[in-house]
């Protein structure tokens, strides 16, 4: 189960970054709060809202789980977690972007 919330904790974090970054620079960016979901683009302050609650909720699990770095499969799990994340929203956003994926 720790793996599971390591893993979790991965996607978290990966996910707050875009999120916090959009936001403290003052350019929307989708969230799930926006219409289409993921698709169309949220106002600066949610995203940076919505990547704080990310960040915080993915460091609340570091915090009760936490994980040494090296290889070992705490940190395996946390690597798989941002690197899936990141993965699948590199190619969703890539796709958003060029207008594969409309609005």
């Amino acid at each position: 189960m720790s793996d599971i919330l390591l893993f979790l904790a991965g996607a978290l974090l990966c996910n707050a970054v875009p999120h916090i970054a959009s936001g403290l620079t003052g350019s929307p960016f989708p969230t799930p709060f926006a219409r289409p979901r993921g698709i169309g683009n949220s106002p600066p302050l949610t995203n940076f809202l919505w990547g704080g609650l990310n960040l915080v909720l993915g460091l609340a699990i570091l915090a009760g789980h936490p994980v040494a770095i090296g290889i070992n499969d705490g940190f395996i799990a946390l690597l798989m977690g941002a690197l899936a994340l990141g993965a699948f929203m590199s190619r969703h956003f890539g796709k958003v972007k060029s207008g594969e994926i409309s609005r």
